[in-house]
């Protein structure tokens, strides 16, 4: 059986010593491939249109061009690349920033190293990841509430319910038993009732939700 495509990885930190030990744990992994280190945002950018990786780690803190400022212009370009912010020292506002600006996760450098490594193989996935600390400021945010939780229909909550539990479209549509097209727009609706800009704010209300 052929084996399976390697996850294609490029890294943007401005601190060789960091981007040699995040290579040094790439490189050991079987199924991911390092393609490329970066250490300005204008080189994250021109090595990401260059490689088209499939799982970006950038950090927020980078000469010229900061990680915002990549994101934005990868957006802009419609880049399918997959961001994951991995930063030391982040504002309480950066993750919702980051979230907004187009990262699929975000963490902080104290992350331990197989938890990364999942991390990117899990926003390889279509998944979003964040830190523990990194989810709260994110759904602590002003305008974060439940409320709209009530206005959900049924099949609305059994959406929300797999989305805080990292489902897929396409496996919500496989777990209803309904096509992926009809998850979409209970997603939509979904985000609209609760007044979230995207899934990932409606998983963490859900999520806190479920703890209160």
């Amino acid at each position: 059986m052929k084996a399976p495509t390697p996850i294609r990885v490029l890294i943007a930190d401005d601190h060789p010593v960091v981007r040699q030990g995040l290579a040094v744990l790439l490189e050991v992994q079987d199924d991911i491939t390092l393609v490329g280190e970066a250490s300005d945002g204008p080189e994250a950018i021109r090595l990401t249109l260059e490689h088209l990786p499939d799982v970006l780690l950038l950090d927020l803190k980078l000469p010229e061009l900061d990680g915002l400022g990549v994101l934005w212009q990868l957006r802009d370009q419609a880049i399918a690349t997959r961001v994951i912010i991995l930063t030391s020292a982040a504002g309480p506002s950066s993750p919702a920033k980051a979230l907004q600006a187009g990262a699929a996760g975000f963490l902080y450098k104290d992350v331990d190293p197989d938890a990364l490594v999942r991390a990117i193989r899990s926003v390889h996935d279509g998944h979003t990841v964040l830190a523990p600390q990194a989810a709260e400021l994110v759904a602590s945010r002003p305008g974060s509430d439940v409320r709209g939780v009530g206005a959900l229909t049924g099949r609305e909550r059994e959406v929300l319910a797999l989305l805080a539990d990292g489902r897929s479209n396409r496996e919500i549509a496989r777990s209803l038993g309904v096509a992926e097209k009809t998850v979409k727009t209970h997603v939509s609706s979904v985000l609209a009732k609760l007044g979230v800009a995207d899934r990932t704010q409606a998983a963490l209300l859900a999520v806190r939700r479920a703890d209160g």
